[in-house]
């Protein structure tokens, strides 16, 4: 694990309560593991990174983002998507393949629906010219593909972009 990872998972095992994890786990069934800790803690553990780890690059980002989302632990994936969502400006199209996988394997609205609005929404938005084009064509692939999850994301980003 790297640094910036091991530093991400234990602060977010250091903000866990036993109480929340099993509360988690009844609510979002057994498909992931819960640490136990809050939304706050994990959006507060990703805002201590930017603090420690200063002016990550792309690369740094997407492969801390892959290594958190790698373990299926709901705090570690929603910290993943957290982190996306600070840099989304350091994003570009190629990006959609990592974040399609991230959409297969969420199996919870939960993920989906903030890598969808707070990801990948604002990541389309920022894009021109061909790399757009490349990005419209991933969408369009997306909204008609067998996985659940992935048509959910194509229709909410495509919904929210034609209402703009």
């Amino acid at each position: 694990m790297s640094d910036a990872g091991d530093f991400v998972d234990r602060t977010l095992q250091y903000e866990a309560t036993w109480e929340r994890a099993a509360e988690a786990q009844a609510r979002f069934g057994n498909e992931l593991e819960f640490y136990g800790a809050s939304v706050g803690a994990v959006r507060g553990t990703i805002r201590d990174l930017a603090r420690r780890y200063t002016n990550m690059s792309h690369d740094e980002v997407t492969a801390l983002s892959s290594e958190l989302w790698n373990v299926p632990v709901f705090e570690r994936r929603l910290a993943a998507i957290v982190l996306l969502q600070s840099n989304v400006s350091r994003l570009d199209n190629t990006d959609l393949t990592r974040i399609e996988g991230f959409l297969r394997g969420a199996g919870l609205p939960e993920l989906v629906d903030p890598l969808t609005v707070d990801v990948v929404l604002p990541l389309m938005q920022g894009l021109t010219g061909a790399n757009r084009a490349r990005a419209d064509a991933s969408l369009l692939r997306w909204s008609g593909d067998d996985d659940p999850w992935l048509r959910r994301a194509a229709h909410a980003v495509n919904a929210k972009i034609t209402c703009a």
